[in-house]
């Protein structure tokens, strides 16, 4: 038997479950910072939802608009340091990933005053992060159920995350709704993240019988909405419809479930070195590998393996065809960076241990060797 799991975060999910539960948040204080980026939060009605709810609450807030994609440790520092400005009782995370991601870091950092925007890494400081409370915007990252945050170290400009008990959500609102306004291109990127999630858990050496069964739960939802995805883009890239966008949503909170208990294998890795160098969205970047992982966990793990591709209602060949249209990573490598590329991963990697068969640093590298001298489509 083997059933060990961990995910303290309450999920409050379905369409209007904010609105219609928002006096969760009066417990967490009297005063929230909101963390967040641009645009997603307000264009996806979010902000307003959760702005009306403060003020009827009687919570005075403020806002932090400032997270990018991929967020920047020293962003999240300044979140930090404005959650304390206020006295803020608690973190109220909307958008996306990476305003999700960047939440539990301002968390900790306003906690705890003296952590330069790197320490955070060092994973050791005196208090505990302030309450995190998120409305999830995209279908894809996960971040609302798993105890990971995925941050781009401002020194060196390279993704790392952090992982822990404390880089859980107090509470996540989950309602597909918000994300019926993200663009085609950002769905199809997202949904390419969750796909990723579920079928790195399921083949991780970490995978147990729970996560199984989340990974296996997104491979049945999942599998309409990308095939769905891949005719649009075909045609004119017409948005999802409500049942697709409430479909894709929830594959998304199942992969993270699964995922949360397992971590991501080396797809997620080395399709970092795509987005910190080339800047390709995160799921594109990671579902460009996720053919050459498939063929790796089918080669060591034949019968999960078929199991995986019935659930998903196609073959292997016809899935990395799919993958590999959606993802459509349009970059190039030169000799001179893969060499560079050999140094990156000179310490043990989780990611690479968790792989099927043997996965080493020579193996990612050579993962990279397809976009070397490659010939860019205008």
């Amino acid at each position: 038997m083997n059933i060990n799991s961990y995910m303290p975060v309450k999920i409050v999910s379905g369409k209007n479950c904010f609105n219609e539960n928002c006096e969760i948040l009066k417990k967490f204080g009297d005063r929230c910072l909101i963390v967040t980026g641009g645009t997603s939060a307000k264009k996806s009605g979010a902000l307003d939802d959760a702005e009306k709810a403060l003020k009827k609450l009687g919570i005075l807030y403020d806002i932090f608009d400032e997270i990018t994609q991929n967020p920047y440790t020293a962003d999240c520092h300044r979140a930090g340091e404005a959650a304390r400005k206020i006295r803020a009782d608690f973190i109220l995370g909307i958008g996306g990933g990476s305003p999700l991601d960047a939440s539990k870091a301002a968390a900790v950092y306003a906690a705890n005053s003296k952590l330069s925007a790197s320490d955070i890494y060092l994973r050791k400081y005196n208090n505990n992060p302030l309450p995190v409370v998120l409305i999830g915007t995209t279908a894809g990252t996960g971040s609302e159920v798993t105890g990971v945050a995925v941050l781009t170290n401002s020194d060196n400009n390279m993704k790392k995350s952090i992982s822990g008990d404390d880089c859980y959500a107090a509470v996540s609102f989950c309602d597909y709704s918000y994300t019926l306004s993200v663009p085609f291109d950002v769905t199809v990127s997202t949904a390419l993240d969750a796909l990723s999630h579920a079928v790195e858990s399921y083949f991780s050496s970490k995978a147990n019988d729970i996560s199984d069964i989340y990974a296996e739960k997104a491979f049945k939802i999942i599998s309409r909405p990308l095939k769905s995805l891949t005719e649009s883009n075909k045609l004119s890239k017409i948005l999802p419809n409500e049942e697709t966008r409430e479909m894709l949503y929830e594959a998304s909170l199942f992969a993270g479930l699964a995922l949360n208990i397992t971590g991501t294998c080396f797809p997620h890795t080395v399709g970092y070195v795509l987005t910190d160098d080339f800047g390709v969205a995160h799921g594109r970047a990671c579902a460009s590998f996720l053919p050459e992982f498939i063929e790796v966990a089918d080669t060591h793990m034949r019968e999960k393996a078929s199991v995986m591709f019935g659930l998903l209602g196609t073959d292997k060949a016809e899935l990395c065809a799919l993958i590999t249209e959606l993802a459509d990573v349009n970059i190039s490598i030169t000799e001179e960076q893969l060499e560079k590329y050999k140094n990156r991963w000179t310490s043990p990697v989780k990611n690479f241990i968790r792989t099927p068969g043997s996965f080493t640093s020579d193996n990612a590298v050579e993962m990279l060797g397809k976009f070397v001298n490659r010939k860019i489509c205008k």
